[in-house]
């Protein structure tokens, strides 16, 4: 699955844009797979970075 490398807020104004369109019927048949895997890739970008970001802090709060 290819890296997406943008910040996390805008990888989740992307998400919630493209559950919209879906939502009201913005998105032809055509593309909608294309989209589904294009929120998936984000999600899964959004979760890596909480991830990382729970473990730095952790690092930080637990080492003082």
């Amino acid at each position: 699955m290819a890296k997406i490398e943008q910040s996390y807020s805008k990888a989740i104004e992307e998400v919630e844009t493209i559950l919209s369109k879906i939502e009201n019927g913005e998105t032809d048949i055509d593309n909608l797979a294309n989209e589904i895997k294009r929120a998936s890739m984000l999600l899964q970008g959004c979760k890596e970075k909480l991830m990382k970001t729970e473990e730095e802090v952790g690092k930080i709060v637990f080492s003082g």
